[in-house]
């Protein structure tokens, strides 16, 4: 089976592709050639270019059994890959987004891909939704055959951001700087809501089990773990992989976003919710797996890949300010951080 990467080098499709290498799968990787230090396995082909260049549409005339998009973000992307994959593969697969999934959810449950694409708190889940529907489209007027997979929060080589990314926090955590826990949508505010972080590896298993799967037609998918760690959980277990001591603030959402309307997007968009996904859907297509990599070992696999990035990161002062000022207003009204002990069995 020929299968094309659109990406294939980020933090969750370079585990695809080796999954696809090691399943035996013929694979072709497209990108800007730009990552650093991203051995491709032995035998992947990688063909270096733009998105929509001569190289790019060239590549349609190989008809691939199936082409993996991960770098559409905008309509305009699918669109040119109708025109250069439509009638020239037999499956295009389209990486979309959980969080498009409809917020406030209504309720705390495990979600399905039944649930409506309606998040109105942020332009990147609308704008996924919005081109899932033209994609579902095409597939009911037999112009391209699609399946779309729904990631939600999948890492490599990166902790995870909330309403700043991973390395501001980890900054905070080793240079005695206070970080902030938001709370969740519902009300909590102690770093106990739920969520679902999977590591590439583990995403990458069914994954590959959906590439050439005629029951994947025309049908959305979410990948995850099946199980939720809670916030406090997933700080505590990256503090501890660093041998940090950090001061953890637990904050409102509301008051967060407050400070900057542009966090209403990674809060009430997506991060403030507790989330876990059911995967009876997934697992009648492409059958059991398991998810092995523990958020301990998780947590602690990403620190080298870290310390190689601190090497360059310059915080940006104006935001770490910023977040001070979130945090020391909240204990200035009374409010104490939670500094207790916490362990993890996981």
């Amino acid at each position: 089976m020929k299968v094309l990467y659109i990406g294939g080098t980020g933090e969750i499709s370079y585990e695809c592709v080796r999954a696809s290498a090691a399943a035996g799968q013929d694979v072709t990787v497209f990108n800007r050639g730009r990552t650093v230090g991203e051995r491709l396995p032995d035998g992947v082909r990688r063909v270096t270019g733009e998105l929509n260049d001569a190289t790019y549409r060239g590549l349609g005339r190989e008809r691939f059994d199936v082409v993996c998009q991960f770098l559409a973000y905008e309509p305009t992307q699918i669109e040119a890959d109708l025109e250069v994959f439509g009638g020239n593969t037999g499956q295009y697969l389209f990486i979309s987004t959980a969080s498009a999934y409809e917020k406030p959810p209504r309720a705390f449950r495990k979600l399905t891909e039944d649930v409506p694409l309606a998040n109105p708190y942020w332009p990147y889940s609308q704008t996924k939704a919005d081109m899932e529907a033209t994609l579902f489209g095409w597939h009911a007027e037999g112009k391209l055959p699609v399946t779309v997979v729904r990631p939600s929060h999948t890492y490599r080589k990166k902790f995870p951001g909330t309403f700043v990314s991973g390395d501001d926090h980890v900054w905070r955590m080793l240079n005695d700087r206070p970080v902030v826990i938001h709370g969740d949508g519902f009300g909590h505010c102690d770093g106990s809501a739920g969520w679902t972080w999977t590591h590439a590896s583990d995403f990458a298993k069914p994954f590959v089990r959906l590439l050439g799967n005629p029951k994947a037609l025309g049908e959305a998918f979410h990948i995850t773990r099946p199980d939720m760690f809670s916030w406090k959980e997933i700080f505590f277990e990256i503090a501890r992989a660093l041998g940090a001591r950090p001061r953890f603030v637990y904050v409102p959402v509301e008051t967060i976003v407050s400070f900057n309307p542009e966090w209403e997007g990674p809060l009430l968009g997506d991060k403030a919710w507790p989330t876990q996904f059911d995967l009876s859907k997934l697992t009648s297509v492409v059958g059991p797996f398991q998810c092995t990599v523990g958020l301990r070992i998780g947590a602690a696999s990403v620190v080298p890949h870290y310390h190689q990035r601190a090497a360059t990161y310059r915080p940006d002062p104006a935001l770490h300010e910023l977040i001070d000022r979130v945090a020391d207003g909240w204990e200035s009204e009374g409010h104490d951080p939670d500094q207790r002990p916490f362990r993890s069995h996981r």
